[in-house]
C-alpha cells in the first residue's frame, strides 16, 4: 500500500482545528447521507443516532485522532482493532466503503462550505481510502480466520431452531 503524501498529511493536520469545531456536525451530517441508503442505513444501531449522538459523536472522535495521527498511524493500532472487529460482527464489507467515502466528503463540503476547497477534499480522500484499505486488509483476515475455523463460515448464514 502506497503511503500517504506529505502534502495530504500536511492538509489534513492543518484541518484539525475545523474538526475540533465541527466534527459532530460534520458525522451528523455523514449519517444523514449515508442513510439515505436503504441497504447501508440497515447496517446500523439507529438507536446510537438519537438525541446523544453517541455514534456521532464517538466517529467525530475518531476522525480527529486519525487526523491528529496521521503521521504516527500505530499510535491507532488498537482503535483500528475495536473497528475492524466491530465490522465483522456486522458484516461490513469492500463495497460498503465507497458510500462512506461518498457522505463523509459530501458532508464535509457541506459542513464548511467554501473552506473545503478542493485540495482540502482531495487529501480527505486520499485519507479515506488509505485507512479504509488498512480497515478492510485486516477484515479480509478476520473473515478468513473466521471461516477457517471449526464449523466457521463467512458471511450470513441461516439457521434453523429445531428445539
Amino acid at each position: 500500500m502506497q503511503p500517504l503524501s506529505a502534502q495530504t498529511i500536511a492538509i489534513v493536520k492543518a484541518t484539525i482545528p475545523a474538526l475540533a469545531q465541527h466534527g459532530a456536525t460534520i458525522t451528523r451530517t455523514m449519517y444523514q447521507r449515508l442513510f439515505q441508503t436503504a441497504d447501508i442505513a440497515a447496517l446500523f444501531n439507529h438507536a446510537h443516532q438519537g438525541e446523544d449522538g453517541t455514534q456521532t459523536k464517538a466517529l467525530a472522535s475518531a476522525i480527529l485522532a486519525y487526523a491528529s495521527n496521521i503521521d504516527t498511524l500505530g499510535a491507532l493500532a488498537p482503535a483500528v482493532e475495536r473497528i475492524t472487529q466491530k465490522h465483522v460482527g456486522l458484516q461490513i464489507l469492500p463495497e460498503h466503503y465507497p458510500y462512506v467515502a461518498e457522505a463523509l466528503l459530501g458532508a464535509i463540503g457541506e459542513v464548511l462550505g467554501d473552506a473545503a476547497t478542493p485540495e482540502i477534499l482531495g487529501a480527505w480522500g486520499e485519507a479515506h481510502w488509505f485507512l479504509a484499505n488498512v480497515l478492510m486488509a485486516r477484515e479480509k483476515s478476520l473473515y478468513a480466520q473466521q471461516a477457517d475455523e471449526e464449523g466457521g463460515w463467512s458471511g450470513w448464514r441461516e439457521f434453523g431452531v429445531s428445539d
